[in-house]
């Protein structure tokens, strides 16, 4: 069996459904800690762009790069904020990977956190709606 390197996602079955904050994505069986899980994707758009996009699935990659990830072209895209994540971005050659923090159970959902910006942007005025904060 060829071993994948740490940039490379597994072949995980991940399942868009109904989470807390809408739509989510989870685990259609367990993810080992530290697993490359899936690649954020999308059309890679101009500054100039980023500030007059409705769109709320930018990711900034670096000063002069952020990539439009909406869920239809990117599956990563349903992946959730969450105050205490269980997986988190790593951006590697311009990309961006989504990594298993901590080893994640078959239908659990992935998180991660959204960062600073994001959240009091979008999420603060709304009150987060993810399982940390509903407990």
């Amino acid at each position: 069996m060829k071993r994948k390197g740490k940039y490379e996602p597994g072949d995980f079955v991940l399942h868009v459904k109904r989470s807390t904050a809408g739509l989510g994505l989870f685990a259609g069986g367990p993810i080992p800690k530290g697993a490359c899980i899936i690649e954020y994707k999308g059309r890679t758009i101009s500054k100039e762009e980023e500030y007059t996009s409705n769109s709320l699935y930018l990711f900034e990659v670096n000063a002069r790069m952020t990539i439009d990830g909406k869920p239809r072209v990117n599956k990563a895209g349903y992946i959730n904020h969450s105050c205490r994540p269980n997986a988190e971005p790593e951006i590697r050659n311009r990309r961006v990977f989504i990594m298993a923090r901590r080893a994640i159970k078959e239908g659990e959902e992935l998180t991660y956190d959204y960062g600073k910006d994001y959240w009091n942007d979008h999420i603060k005025p709304h009150g987060c709606r993810c399982m940390k904060c509903k407990v």
